[in-house]
């Protein structure tokens, strides 16, 4: 135990000092890691622990963010507050969506497919309404301080998303060593028998809704600030919701650490070929680039890099007592 917790405090330390030699493009692309490995935790609480998968995540974002963003624009209500009253916002529509899923027993395909249309009305009514842009988008005045969630240098927001992402890795410990995390895995493993077991599904799978609706809306707070625009095609679209899950798909869903491993495996890859590609007029090719990584990541890591990774220094990094997992 002693190495592992040395491990992470190591690794924690030299995130800390990172920025101190990075250039002002390479802190963004960890801003992107950051930002993407926060995501992709929120979205692993509901689907990695209790199996029921959701592509609608980006609706959540798009709630916090808009949510936020008009609590500033038009009541002066600081992005720090707003961002929580977007969570909370974000949460009530998740239970809405839990309860027509979970209550009338809509498992697999068909809970996807009501993840994905409650994303579409929600990108559909915003690109609708008037006071939020509607085509053209909604532009942020850039009013820098910390105040209004808004700074000149990336250095602010590199710190900010890495204690996000510390942030989730506490809040998805605390819920796997829990009893919450024990019935939400034996869910996940087979419904029917937790539930033979006395295992309430459907208070435990909206519990893990709530969650995971309410932590990822704060990111959408955190991106509405860093790129000062909103539009429903990038904060509730389809392309959004499958930039969540391949982080924790390729690092691995249901563990702690997957979705921080998969994306720094994606997020820079992700940035330079999108970046590359668009300078060579070939703007798209990128997403083939991901199709490519998740076959292969599919086909040799079925199931998650990070537990290649566990097993392989697991040896080195136990003691006589187990280790986090």
């Amino acid at each position: 135990m002693f190495r592992v917790y040395f491990l992470l405090g190591s690794i924690f330390v030299i995130l800390l000092l990172l920025p101190l030699f990075f250039s002002h493009y390479v802190l963004g692309i960890f801003v992107l890691i950051f930002y993407y490995a926060y995501l992709g935790q929120s979205w692993n609480i509901l689907t990695g622990y209790t199996g029921d998968i959701s592509l609608g995540h980006s609706l959540y974002v798009g709630i916090g963010a808009y949510i936020s963003v008009m609590l500033s624009m038009f009541f002066g209500v600081s992005p720090w507050i707003g961002m929580f009253v977007g969570g909370l916002g974000a949460s009530l529509v998740g239970l809405f969506v839990g309860f027509l899923g979970f209550r009338f027993g809509l498992k697999h395909v068909y809970f996807v497919l009501l993840t994905i249309a409650f994303a579409e009305i929600g990108r559909l009514a915003v690109l609708h309404l008037k006071p939020l842009g509607q085509l053209m988008g909604l532009f942020i005045d850039f009013k820098p301080s910390l105040v209004n969630f808004q700074f000149r240098e990336n250095i602010y927001y590199y710190y900010i998303g890495l204690a996000f992402v510390v942030f989730s890795l506490i809040i998805v410990r605390v819920i796997e060593i829990s009893k919450l995390g024990r019935y939400m895995v034996a869910i996940r493993e087979d419904e029917d028998a937790a539930e033979s077991l006395g295992v309430n599904a459907f208070k435990y799978k909206m519990i893990a809704i709530g969650i995971s609706a309410f932590m990822t809306s704060l990111a959408g707070t955190f991106y509405a600030n860093y790129v000062f625009y909103l539009h429903p095609s990038t904060v509730m679209s389809m392309g959004l919701s499958i930039e969540i899950i391949l982080r924790p798909i390729i690092g691995g869903t249901g563990t702690l650490f997957g979705p921080v491993i998969g994306s720094f495996l994606i997020s820079p890859l992700a940035e330079i070929s999108r970046s590359y590609f668009s300078k060579a007029g070939l703007e798209g090719l990128h997403i083939v680039i991901y199709g490519a990584l998740l076959i292969t990541a599919t086909l040799f890591f079925p199931r998650g890099v990070y537990s290649y990774i566990k097993r392989s220094f697991g040896p080195f990094l136990r003691d006589s007592k187990s280790s986090i997992t």
